[in-house]
């Protein structure tokens, strides 16, 4: 653990802490919804264009997190070892931000490629130090799920708030084009402001090499060996793949078995989002008293309920519908807060155990699995629907069953399997305690034998 870990952090730190957090998200409906429309429509590159470079910078990106994640946890600058990667990703991805977002007239498929790969590069550069930092920044049990949840709330804030611009920029008459380019500009104005604060107002602690020193299977083979690890991810990845696959089929489910109308679909997307960031507070109460790994069962198996329900709703039943997405919604700010907490107390197991200090590299691991869990969710769905017989040229009674099997049922078995493994989970608050406690005392002998040797 770093010197500055500490239990609690000033709400000054922690405010700014959380807001750069608002600014990585707000970028991320520009980037992730309206950037094929934008190169594959308005700017005449093709959609299939658009989608293999697309695929090609994601590609690159995925491979990118554990390469950002070691030297993060190896290299440093001046005693500080997430400040100068958070400090040069910040430039290059405004940088690739702009590029991307505002692009020539006769833009080519090179071009996408390129400044998407800059700003995927960039991104990972803040994001995976970023997450690494939180988890050193507090060492208590409860203080860390504190700290995730004001920077997992911010994060949705951020999603929110750029969704919001949007659709006040359409309703100004603005092109799609103009209306993320605000949405970039405003995102690198805000990084401009914040994210100096954070690096000057927020400690950081010195790069501590121990044990393995170079990215080899065997330091590979060390970090998989950390079974609670290992069982967190598992049901991280179970969980986002649960998740993603309804995401992938939000706006057909809509249409085609909700009979929902373009008038109405955005509400849908606020109750989610909005009960989201309104239900963190209350995850993190709850936490306090039954634990972080129960409360995230408990909430996955409240998202499972609520998906049971769905293949039972006539078309046109928005005002239940409406009441799955509030309980979905909840679900996702436990889904946000509560497994980042808790893989901030497996990096103490792991320096306990393996004397390593690896927070980079578990988290890129961590962010990978995320991007691999999108990409399925979307590589298995929408194949799915075609292969149950699902004609959105001429929906049938079969096809619209195949959807609401695909959207709902699936998603709850997958959530079950979630629950499964992370139901026991090792790493209680008692345990913790009793790490925290041994880390403490190692500590103290090693900074006692560093007085004798001088």
């Amino acid at each position: 653990m770093t010197p500055n870990a500490n239990k609690g952090v000033p709400r000054g730190r922690l405010i700014l802490y959380a807001l750069t957090a608002f600014v990585v998200a707000l970028p991320t409906i520009p980037v992730y919804i309206h950037l094929p429309a934008l190169y594959g429509v308005e700017l005449g590159l093709g959609l299939a264009a658009t989608g293999l470079f697309l695929l090609l910078a994601r590609l690159f990106d995925t491979v990118s997190d554990p390469v950002i994640g070691y030297l993060s946890d190896q290299y440093g600058f001046r005693g500080a070892r997430r400040k100068p990667w958070i400090a040069i990703g910040a430039v290059v991805a405004g940088f690739g931000l702009y590029k991307i977002l505002n692009p020539p007239s006769d833009v080519g498929g090179l071009y996408l490629l390129l400044w998407s790969i800059v700003l995927y590069t960039g991104w990972t550069m803040v994001s995976v130090p970023y997450l690494a930092w939180g988890a050193e920044l507090v060492d208590d049990y409860d203080d860390r799920t504190r700290l995730t949840s004001w920077r997992e709330a911010m994060t949705l804030v951020g999603i929110f708030g750029a969704g919001a611009l949007a659709a006040i920029t359409a309703d100004m008459g603005w092109a799609s084009s103009e209306s993320i380019g605000a949405i970039a500009w405003l995102a690198i104005g805000l990084g401009a402001v914040v994210i100096p604060l954070l690096l000057w107002y927020v400690p950081d602690g010195p790069v501590e090499r121990q044990g393995q020193s170079t990215l080899t299977g065997a330091y590979f083979s060390s970090v998989i060996s950390n079974g609670p690890f290992l069982r967190l991810l598992g049901a991280w990845f179970l969980n986002g793949l649960a998740n993603g696959i309804p995401a992938a089929l939000f706006f057909i489910y809509l249409e085609f078995g909700l009979g929902a109308g373009e008038e109405i679909r955005p509400l849908f997307i606020l109750a989610y989002f909005g009960a989201g960031i309104a239900s963190i507070p209350i995850w993190l109460k709850l936490s306090k008293q039954f634990g972080k790994h129960r409360t995230w069962c408990w909430a996955m198996a409240a998202a499972a309920l609520a998906f049971i329900s769905v293949p039972v709703l006539p078309s046109g039943a928005f005002t239940a519908f409406a009441i799955v997405c509030l309980i979905t919604g909840m679900a996702l700010g436990a889904d946000l807060t509560l497994p980042p907490a808790m893989q901030a107390d497996v990096l103490d197991y792991d320096r306990w155990r393996f004397k390593e200090e690896r927070a980079g590299i578990q988290f890129a691991l961590w962010g990978m699995s995320t991007k691999l869990a999108l990409a399925l969710s979307v590589g298995l769905a929408l194949p799915a629907l075609e292969v149950l017989g699902f004609d959105p040229d001429a929906p049938t009674e079969a096809g619209k069953s195949a959807i609401t099997v695909i959207y709902a049922f699936v998603p709850v078995v997958i959530k079950i399997a979630a629950i499964t493994v992370v139901w026991r989970f090792p790493l209680t608050r008692k345990r913790h305690d009793i790490i925290r406690h041994r880390l403490k005392k190692r500590q103290f002998k090693l900074g006692n034998m560093k007085e004798l040797t001088q």
